[in-house]
């Protein structure tokens, strides 16, 4: 019967791509709640933790508070006498998503492509799995290779590579980075769809935009598509909701950390769990993981060149600046608002969404670990955490078709970010104004001269 089985999902594999997870969904239902009284909220706070719920917002159940909008998960198991209390106890709730298993069915059952993959084949506007992944980065680098090469990170605890590409001109000099990191979170798959739509964009546009061309010849991009790797083949291969990475914890009683949790900025303080079956768990210690060391590796070194630091994530659709463990705002924090503003206009003016700005802790939850939050502690000017579409109708399962809109928003926003810093922080943009100018100056020194000898 196993055989049987097996069969079966080895040909759904082969169908369709990510179709044989193990753990299911079916008929688990995603609430909107709003408590109104501080009874209410501690109410809501017993029943998450006893029925171990899947808080989707806020991350901790300490943060469910009055009046302020809770998304959670909850197992088919318990749906009915979770509505029960709720109506019991008056308490406002809506379902936002009704059936959570067949919302990862349309996002997932995608018919795989027969022809052997090429960027020119490549559709962006579909999830892909880490294999394809893997390749897409090959014939990037390969076909690319005069702007783009490929790095290695490091490895996982499975002993998979970590890579990223590191795009921009050949310079003698020394050049300004700008640091992108997507996937840290395993479910956040939109965040890995858009790392590559960005990649994409900047081959592309590199030659046509003065001011992306600009920024090329004195700053490289760090991207790294996919930093929680392990995480994210298991949210493929096992369980589409899965966040963490997949280390062994606690002497083998449960696995994984929220790699967002384990940086060295606060670590653990606030907004994180020190119980390893907790999602938002921050490790045994700072920087435990490897993939939280590879990344700490290679921004250490050169830290005081980094201009940009960008970790993608969803849902929710914010620019968040730092900090998370704290109400106390970072030293440019006017700039980081001025230009995360400027950002979410942008992203306004595309498809008309809005995106909250604002420091985490005041407009979203505390928390603390996070790496948006370690690299402004390391003084990187401009350093923002992107949660993605959408504010909760489809939550981690965003579908396939809302891809290129989110894409198209957020590249027009980070791209915004690179305006400034190409006005404010590139050395060539002054070089390029004079050039103007004196141009300018020798056309009208040439039509006086012509003026004045005929």
């Amino acid at each position: 019967m196993k055989l049987f089985l097996w069969s079966i999902c080895l040909l759904g594999v082969l169908v369709y791509k990510g179709s044989c997870l193990q753990v299911r969904y079916d008929g688990d239902q995603v609430l909107k709640i709003t408590p109104q009284t501080s009874a209410q909220a501690q109410l809501l706070q017993e029943l998450t933790s006893n029925w171990l719920l899947d808080l989707w917002n806020p991350d901790m159940v300490e943060d469910i508070s009055t009046l302020r909008e809770v998304h959670v998960r909850v197992p088919f198991s318990y749906v009915d006498q979770m509505k029960e209390k709720l109506l019991q106890q008056a308490i406002p709730f809506t379902v936002m998503i009704n059936d959570v298993q067949k919302l990862i069915d349309k996002s997932t059952r995608s018919k795989s492509n027969t022809l052997p993959m090429s960027l020119e084949n490549y559709d962006y506007k579909q999830y892909h799995p880490m294999e394809e992944i893997y390749e897409w980065m090959e014939h990037i680098k390969e076909k690319h290779s005069d702007l783009v090469s490929q790095h290695y990170l490091g490895n996982t605890y499975e002993k998979r590579p970590i890579y990223y590409f590191k795009i921009g001109w050949p310079s003698d000099k020394q050049k300004k980075l700008v640091v992108m990191d997507c996937g840290i979170h395993a479910r956040e798959w939109i965040a890995v769809a858009f790392c590559q739509w960005f990649v994409k964009v900047i081959i592309e546009k590199h030659q046509n935009d003065p001011i992306l061309t600009n920024a090329l010849k004195q700053v490289d991009f760090y991207i790294i598509p996919v930093l929680n790797v392990d995480g994210y083949i298991y949210s493929w291969t096992h369980e589409r909701l899965w966040r963490k990475n997949r280390s062994p914890q606690g002497n083998g009683t449960c696995y994984g950390v929220d790699l967002n949790r384990n940086f060295n900025s606060q670590w653990c303080s606030v907004g994180a769990s020190r119980n390893c079956s907790s999602f938002t768990f921050c490790g045994p210690e700072p920087a435990s993981e490897l993939e939280t060391k590879a990344l700490v590796a290679l921004m250490e070194p050169v830290k005081s060149n980094i201009l940009s630091y960008l970790t993608i994530h969803s849902y929710g659709q914010y620019i968040l600046l730092p900090f998370g463990y704290t109400y106390q705002p970072s030293e440019n924090h006017a700039e980081l608002t001025k230009v995360a503003e400027t950002a979410a206009a942008k992203i306004k003016g595309v498809h008309n969404k809005i995106y909250t700005v604002g420091s985490s802790s005041v407009v979203l939850y505390n928390n603390s670990g996070s790496s948006a939050d370690w690299a402004g502690d390391l003084k990187i000017k401009l350093s923002y955490t992107f949660e993605l579409r959408d504010n909760g109708t489809y939550g981690f399962q965003l579908p396939p078709d809302q891809i290129a809109p989110t894409c198209e928003e957020n590249t027009v926003a980070v791209m915004s970010i690179i305006e400034y810093l190409n006005e404010n922080y590139l050395e060539n943009n002054a070089v390029v104004v004079s050039s103007v100018w004196l141009n300018v100056i020798l056309s009208c020194a040439i039509c006086m001269y012509f003026t004045l000898t005929h």
